[in-house]
């Protein structure tokens, strides 16, 4: 077992924050992994971390640090997820696509493309045969949607033996290089949900995640392993206050703080021993998680933070919630598959999962929810 890797990124001031502030900051550095901030009380308190990366930090060092180990990982068929978490306008999705996915220099590129470019380096110096597929999915308004097809609105997530959580029915796209990948992500994040609110001009209005399967084999043990990374740009937590957020936007900001108070409460049942009812059910965000968090599959969280002081409420909240994430045990494993070299591939079906389904929606009807949770996991076995 091992410990979710935990790190934070304190942004370089902006241009209000300094007219509000000048060049003052709310923590002060100790080492690469500590620093102190201040509680609600003005007292000192010293916070640690697996890495911290201050303002001076190049999106390259994150990459390293962060996302190396995963993308290595998923070669192996062991399943990985990064997130970034922390308030609107604290640099998550500058962390994840960079001032653009495909328009920008080396030095800004952000964790999606460099994951892209290890991808397949990595499997292009192999001599194994491999496949990667992408789908990309938004939730948006406590809705799945399909950002590789607009038509695909209210995606279901499902559970199987095999494959853990699922979104079923989402579109993959087969990719063969790097270039394909960012062209099938630029359309993607072209289509996602944004708004400007009073603290981002294009603020994030729903979680996305970028999913990317590889199927990896070797035609000497007719064997091949399956890994899956998944990174996660969640959107911000907001204080209406401060967003000034009215009409659809305040509705959004409602169901985005939503979510992340279910995220929390997940990570508390989670760190706390009451792991026997961990409510990875109550949003569609944390279901998508729950392997994640609290199954089979490599975590790394990047707390992304505001170094003002007019933004430390918030940016200690997401410290805390880093620190409490750090305490997950996760137990990843590498589950390789036997397969059958002289046949094509096939899209696997779902025909089993979809009768657990039906038989499981008729039955919640009649059963209460504790009920319902141990159902499904007597289903799952």
């Amino acid at each position: 077992m091992s410990n979710v890797s935990v790190c934070v990124r304190f942004r370089p001031l902006s241009h209000k924050e300094r007219k509000a502030n000048g060049d003052k900051v709310y923590f002060k550095k100790l080492d690469s992994e500590s620093f102190v901030f201040k509680d609600e009380r003005e007292e000192d308190v010293i916070f640690s971390f697996d890495k911290v990366f201050y303002e001076d930090a190049q999106q390259s060092d994150v990459y390293n640090f962060l996302a190396v180990p995963i993308v290595s990982d998923a070669i192996n068929g062991i399943n990985g997820t990064i997130i970034t978490y922390g308030q609107t306008g604290a640099g998550k999705t500058y962390s994840m696509e960079g001032p653009s996915i495909l328009h920008c220099n080396e030095q800004k590129t952000g964790l999606v493309q460099q994951v892209v470019d290890e991808l397949f380096v990595c499997l292009g110096s192999s001599a194994s045969t491999w496949t990667v597929k992408l789908s990309m999915v938004e939730i948006y308004l406590e809705k799945v949607r399909d950002l590789l097809d607009l038509s695909k609105d209210n995606l279901q997530i499902k559970e199987s033996k095999t494959q853990g959580i699922y979104i079923s029915g989402a579109t993959e796209i087969s990719i063969l290089n790097s270039s394909d990948a960012l062209e099938n992500l630029s359309q993607g994040i072209a289509n996602r949900a944004v708004g400007e609110t009073q603290m981002n001009l294009a603020s994030s209005r729903s979680h996305c995640l970028y999913i990317f399967s590889v199927q990896y084999g070797s035609t000497s043990d007719e064997r091949v392993t399956s890994g899956k990374i998944i990174l996660v740009d969640l959107a911000g937590s907001e204080k209406v206050e401060k967003t000034g957020a009215e009409g659809r936007v305040l509705d959004e900001a409602k169901t985005i703080n939503k979510s992340l108070s279910a995220l929390g409460n997940v990570i508390n049942a989670l760190t706390t021993g009451k792991q026997n009812h961990v409510p990875f059910r109550d949003s569609k965000l944390t279901r998508i998680l729950q392997d994640a968090l609290g199954g089979n599959s490599r975590a790394a969280l990047l707390c992304c933070c505001s170094p003002s002081p007019s933004n430390a409420p918030e940016s200690l909240s997401t410290l805390r919630f880093g620190t409490r994430t750090k305490l997950i045990k996760a137990s990843p494993k590498l589950i390789p598959e036997a397969v059958d070299n002289t046949k094509k591939p096939t899209i696997e079906t779902h025909d089993e999962d979809d009768l657990r389904d039906r038989i499981l929606s008729k039955l919640r009807l009649s059963l209460k929810e504790d009920d319902v949770d141990l159902l499904e996991e007597l289903f799952v076995q």
